[in-house]
């Protein structure tokens, strides 16, 4: 069973596939230690479900085996940007979120799984289930934990998503990968722009670009907005400077090739669209779960951190819109501007302001201007 579950997995598009006993995660007391310091800042999903993550079995009764599923999502950087646009992450290039890609894969796997063997209890889970993947993909012989937090390959480095078969029948296992082969390395650590990492192997969600950017439906703190630099979904940053990542092949899965409008990301025009044609537009990827205002937000910001004169019709835009985090964003990208139509459209908009924080947004704006770029 387990050589035929290997052999389906690779054959419908899997990069590599460990197998490891369903157990305790020796990684659950880390888990803990992380939510107990505020690590997870917004993302109640993972206290919620703390005790969940303690054994498999909450995610399949009965369960005595995890199949990891390693997919390759690598693809080429996209080159240096113009002021008017903004970065996305690699895994988030593609035509179609990669839930749907993989979840489709999943049920091939579990139809083939039910062919072979009728009295397995069989389920495939990317993401959304409690369940501490990179422990089980490290237990699975998949790689090791960088000091990033990522999981890396020697083959595929870390640009990889991971999904999961579990079953209720024992399979032959695979040695747990047990080295680190990241040495006295620290390029992840040292590149990251908003100093999110607390120590090797410790992140600070809080201070991440990935979580400003995608997880946070709130302001994004004033300090950390400079470093997100031009990321506008997402951060790649601590993955591209790694060494392993540089000698990992390139995905063959067209899906994940970059779409021509996310990479990269067109910002100005953002400004224009309703909900409803954010939804017809990004409603199938991963970009969809930011929704308009958090996508929004983050381009404002992305523009105010490329200050010149083209961003600005966009930003007097956003700094109107129905949103008020859109509006507070904008008016703080406006305030990296100096010019007496930014000025007088900050007054306006002041004047008719009733959100305490946009105000405070304008005042601050109104105060801290700067010259644009000479081109």
């Amino acid at each position: 069973m387990t050589t035929f579950i290997r052999n389906e997995a690779l054959s419908v598009g899997f990069s590599a596939v460990g197998v490891c006993p369903a157990v305790s995660p020796t990684g659950v007391t880390r888990l803990h230690d992380w939510l107990d310091a505020g690590f997870a800042g917004e993302m109640q999903y993972l206290e919620d479900r703390r005790d969940a993550y303690s054994h498999p079995k909450y995610v399949l009764d009965g369960v005595q085996s995890i199949v990891m599923l390693a997919l390759n999502y690598k693809s080429q950087p996209i080159p240096p940007l113009d002021s008017g646009k903004g970065r996305v992450s690699r895994y988030a290039f593609g035509e179609l979120d990669y839930h749907d890609w993989i979840h489709a894969r999943l049920k091939q796997l579990k139809r083939s799984i039910g062919d072979f063997a009728p009295e397995a209890k069989v389920r495939g889970v990317v993401d959304t289930a409690p369940l501490l993947e990179r422990e089980f993909a490290q237990q699975a012989g998949l790689g090791w934990f960088g000091k990033n937090t990522m999981l890396l390959n020697k083959q595929l480095g870390s640009l990889f998503f991971l999904a999961a078969i579990l079953i209720d029948q024992p399979l032959s296992y695979d040695e747990p990968h047990k080295a680190s082969h990241c040495g006295t390395c620290t390029a992840c650590l040292d590149a990251c722009p908003t100093d999110a990492f607390v120590k090797p192997h410790v992140l600070d969600a809080t201070r991440c670009i990935s979580y400003l950017t995608i997880e946070l439906r709130d302001e994004i703190p004033a300090e950390l907005r400079h470093g997100m630099e031009d990321w506008v979904f997402g951060c790649d940053v601590c993955q591209d400077v790694c060494p392993w990542n540089n000698k990992a092949p390139v995905t063959t899965h067209e899906t994940f090739f970059p779409a021509s409008d996310r990479a990269p990301l067109e910002l100005r025009s953002l400004f224009e669209i309703t909900e409803d044609e954010f939804r017809a537009r990004f409603r199938k990827t991963p970009l969809w779960r930011t929704r308009r205002r958090g996508i929004l937000r983050n381009a404002a910001i992305v523009l105010g951190n490329r200050p010149h004169e083209d961003n600005v019709s966009a930003l007097i835009q956003g700094l109107n819109d129905q949103e008020w985090l859109v509006r507070g964003a904008a008016a703080w990208a406006l305030g990296q501007h100096q010019a007496a139509w930014v000025v007088e459209a900050l007054q306006e908009r002041s004047d008719i302001e009733t959100e305490p924080q946009v105000r405070r947004e304008i005042e601050q704006a109104l105060a801290n201007g700067r010259s644009l770029p000479s081109d």
